[in-house]
């Protein structure tokens, strides 16, 4: 459980900031970069990826199911992304939402679209609210391991703290819960390269590849496949 009270700002390497869990002593985004991190494993790798092969005819929005929520910083740079061709419906799970006041202290409006920021982060919950005309967010304030999770999925962040602080976030019956919820050729991405976690999605069907990690960052992360 994060208490907003405990949490604290930080300056990462890119000059982006993140939230840092006293309790968990673990970050929201990577300390190499927050910035950096959303752009390349999540909106980079894992959505404009997958929207590279949509062959859908006429395009219908990718279902993107983020695991944590967190900042919104994902949700933003992927909202710029979004377009006619590219459009996506972006189911958020989030636990314990963060204070609106503490997210303002993260300044993010100076580094992505500002006005789309605040969209997000006012976007009511539980919910769709057409934020763009391409962009339809849908934040659930949700347990993901015990709650139902959204179906028909075509994109995951999976944005959970690292396995060693939320080991159940990162177990085999959680995974094998959420691939059940993906589309034939759905992407997922995770920061996390462990060879343990590499196996457990490949043993449930995923196709997994090691791919570079963002500059200055973790030299490699996960992308799988759903077969």
């Amino acid at each position: 459980m994060n208490d907003d009270t405990s949490l604290t700002v930080e300056l990462t390497d890119d000059g982006s900031a993140t939230l840092f869990v006293p309790a968990l002593d673990e970050h929201y985004h990577s300390v190499k970069g927050a910035l950096t991190e959303s752009d390349h494993i999540y909106r980079d790798c894992a959505f404009l990826h997958r929207a590279a092969i949509n062959t859908t005819k006429p395009a219908t929005p990718l279902r993107l199911l983020e695991v944590g929520f967190g900042t919104g910083l994902n949700a933003c740079v992927t909202a710029m992304a979004a377009t006619e061709a590219c459009a996506v419906h972006y189911i958020a799970l989030e636990k314990y939402p963060v204070d609106a006041g503490l997210l303002e202290k993260l300044h993010y409006g100076q580094l992505v679209d500002g006005h789309l920021l605040q969209a997000i982060h006012h976007a009511t919950w539980d919910e769709p609210v057409a934020i763009t005309p391409h962009f339809t967010l849908e934040k659930r304030k949700s347990d993901y391991l015990t709650d139902e999770l959204p179906k028909s999925i075509d994109v995951v962040y999976f944005d959970a703290f690292a396995p060693e602080k939320q080991p159940e976030m990162w177990s085999a019956e959680a995974f094998a819960r959420l691939i059940e919820t993906l589309n034939p050729g759905a992407v997922l991405t995770t920061y996390c390269a462990k060879g343990e976690i590499r196996r457990l999605l490949t043993a449930l069907g995923m196709r997994m590849e090691r791919i570079p990690g963002p500059i200055g960052g973790k030299r490699e992360i996960l992308r799988g496949i759903k077969s």
